[in-house]
This record gives C-alpha cells, structure tokens and sequence, in this order.
C-alpha cells in the first residue's frame, strides 16, 4: 500500500484482508458515516478538515479489533497499519482514538511504547468522537459511553470524553 489514503472500497478490503468480525466491519462504517457527516458540518462552518483522512481513519480505526477487543487494539492497530505501509495521519488517528485518548500514565501502565495516544488533530477528534457515539453499529447517546465508562470506575476516560464531546458539539455550533 502506498502512503495515499486508501478509500472507502480499498479501506473496507484492508478490514476483511485483516479478519475484522463482519460486526466490527458494520461499527467502522457507521462511525465513518457519522464521522464524515460532523467533518462536512465542519467544513460548511469555514473548518479545515480532509474528508478522506476522516473516513479512511474512521473506517480502519478498529483495525487492532482483529487481534483483540482490549484497550490495545489501537495500539495493535497502529502497528498493523504501520507494517501494511498506511501514511502516518491514519495510523495516528487509530493509535489515539481509544476512550477519547490515553494519557502518558495510562500508557506507561498499559506498558506501551512512550508515545501521544490521545486526539491531536480535528480529524483525530472528529473520528473519537463518532466512535463514542457508535454502539455497535447504532447512534447513541453520549452520556450512554461517560455512564459506561464511570461504572467501569474509568473516571478520567469519562472526563475525556465529556471534554471532547464539548469540543465537537460547540465547533459544531450546538451546546454540548
């Protein structure tokens, strides 16, 4: 693969190649599809955003899905990309899309590799974002992911989510 993103044809091959479950396919697509709605609001609204980085990352964010389904498979994913010759901006949104980012304590834990795991670029964001609004293959709630995550004592994760879930919403021209 060359360093030019793939597109959405090429991206959702890339998935089944790798073994994604049919139902992590399906939960790729619908954050890509929610995620390239909020980039072209985005766009509309005078942002710079690249749509094709937005749906290539979101459709291969949960790549790593195909290994495993802990809070390594983006991690996993990013390595995977790196290996099949992805450009860096999708291999950075599948590393740091996980519960809204991972911090560098969090990593340290995880024992990962010292690194930015958390969303740095509005694409990053954008795709994070769809991803916490995506249950399955279905719209969601956003309180529905930060009340998961605080019963799952994953305090900090739900914060993070909140925070950008305030970002998107009021770029978007809507209160959070």
């Amino acid at each position: 693969m060359s360093s030019l993103l793939p597109n959405r044809e090429q991206a959702i091959e890339l998935l089944h190649k790798n073994h994604c479950p049919p139902q992590v396919i399906n939960h790729c697509v619908a954050v890509a599809d929610l995620a390239l709605e909020t980039a072209k609001i985005l766009l509309v609204k005078g942002l710079k955003v690249n749509l094709e980085l937005v749906e290539a990352g979101a459709l291969l964010h949960d790549l790593g899905r195909s290994k495993n389904h802990t809070v390594d498979h983006g991690l996993v994913g990013a390595q995977m990309a790196k290996s099949i010759g992805l450009p860096e901006s999708v291999i950075n949104i599948i590393k740091r899309h996980v519960g809204g980012g991972i911090t560098v304590e969090e990593a340290k834990r995880f024992g990962w590799p010292k690194d930015c795991y958390s969303p740095q670029t509005l694409e990053e964001k954008i795709v994070s974002y769809a991803d916490k609004l995506i249950n399955h293959s279905k719209r969601v709630p956003i309180e529905l992911e930060i009340k998961r995550l605080q019963k799952e004592n994953k305090v900090d994760a739900a914060e993070r989510v909140r925070k950008l879930n305030e970002e998107i919403t009021s770029l978007l021209g809507n209160k959070p």
